[in-house]
């Protein structure tokens, strides 16, 4: 282990922020608990449906504004993206190549995923189990990919927007919902903020790539202007205090993205900037860089196969015979709340085994036996350290 952190410190060049990729493993470790927090799947009667405690303690409901982190993941997506596409236009590479490139190792990892499911669905469905179990399981692993595929087109819009003001997005998504609960406008019109909404942290990160990192009275204002508004609306306009969707309610933050959604993760990218130095001095000590590099290393993987380890637990977990509070039982107390607590870990270890198993579809190997930790030839502030 000790090799392992040397190797990974010594690799990384001098000049790379490190706190940008501490900030992306936050925004993706903060997904991953969120998910496993706020997502309960009941056994009952012989079905799998899908629950949330959200719906039963609202007490809960700041565990929304600490966990729905996707705000920050977008910033650091458009200053790592605008940083990669100047870099290329300055080497002078197609922006086909590039994009090619990027797409390739977003969207590699999704076709095991989706290959593993199609399988396991099948073998379900021929074995007796439930439509609505088998749609309810399929629901909860592929509904995360859509934010893959508003990263995907933001990305590949970097060279439009990556000089947009991150203001002209946020007056779209102002708008639209006016109309959408001022004037009763169509409900479809509310998806136009699914690009506008994450376009404002995305537009704020290219921003920070093409101008420097904003100082910290920037990061006050963003912290203090986007949790104030995002209190008021919730307090004076109607909108849901919660910041993921939760089932039964007239209103969801997040499906299609709310004015109070865009100002929450504003606040989020503000107080992702103050902390910005405190993470350099962490993560300038090897350990904690080696921690934050490996997450990073298979941040796509995390991402794509927690939410199948948080069913293995729960299917592996009805060979008991009768439900296991925290696994299988409502999530309408605290006593679900400590028994879920009690199972993270076993979770962690089941998204171990699956890491084990997936993760070459996201890391590309260095030639054999060379023995040491490369960058894949990208820029400092882009290349992502790769294990041999």
């Amino acid at each position: 282990m000790r090799e392992l952190i040397r190797r990974i410190d010594s690799a990384t060049p001098p000049d790379r922020d490190r706190a940008v990729d501490t900030l992306r493993a936050l925004s993706i470790l903060g997904v991953v608990l969120g998910h496993w927090l706020v997502t309960a799947l009941v056994a009952d009667s012989g079905t799998v449906r899908g629950a949330s405690p959200l719906q039963f303690l609202p007490q809960l409901t700041p565990i929304s504004w600490v966990f729905q982190t996707l705000a920050v993941f977008f910033l650091v997506g458009g200053q790592v993206g605008a940083r990669s596409y100047a870099s290329a236009r300055a080497r002078g590479t197609a922006y086909g190549k590039w994009l090619g490139a990027r797409m390739a190792r977003l969207f590699g990892p999704v076709a095991a995923v989706l290959v593993v499911w199609a399988v396991a669905a099948g073998v379900m469905l021929a074995s007796g189990v439930g439509l609505d179990t088998v749609q309810t399981l399929f629901k909860l692993v592929l509904s995360p990919l859509w934010f893959l595929l508003v990263f995907a087109a933001l990305t590949a819009a970097t060279p439009l927007v990556a000089r947009v003001h991150p203001l002209w997005p946020l007056a779209v998504v102002l708008y639209v919902d006016l109309f959408r609960f001022g004037f009763e406008a169509p409900r479809w019109l509310g998806w136009v903020n699914l690009a506008a909404g994450w376009l404002v942290p995305y537009c704020l990160g290219a921003r920070w790539a093409r101008r420097g990192l904003p100082g910290r009275p920037t990061g006050w204002a963003l912290f203090a202007g986007g949790g104030a508004a995002g209190v008021c609306l919730v307090l004076w306009a109607g909108y849901p205090a919660s910041m993921v969707g939760v089932p039964g309610a007239g209103i969801s933050n997040l499906n299609p993205p709310t004015l109070a959604a865009v100002t929450f993760g504003l606040a989020q990218c503000g107080a992702a900037l103050l902390l910005l130095g405190p993470l350099r001095r962490l993560v300038a000590r090897p350990a904690a860089w080696a921690a934050v590099a490996l997450v990073n290393m298979s941040a796509m993987t995390v991402f794509l196969w927690h939410q199948t380890a948080m069913i293995a637990v729960t299917a592996l977990g009805l060979l008991a015979g009768a439900p296991l509070p925290g696994l299988h039982t409502a999530p309408d107390g605290p006593g679900w709340v400590l028994a879920r607590l009690a199972w993270l870990p076993v979770f962690a270890v089941a998204l171990l085994v699956c890491w084990t198993a997936f993760r070459t579809y996201e890391q590309r190997r260095a030639p054999r036996g060379s023995g040491r930790i490369v960058y894949e030839g990208r820029p400092a502030q882009e290349a992502t350290v790769r294990r041999v």
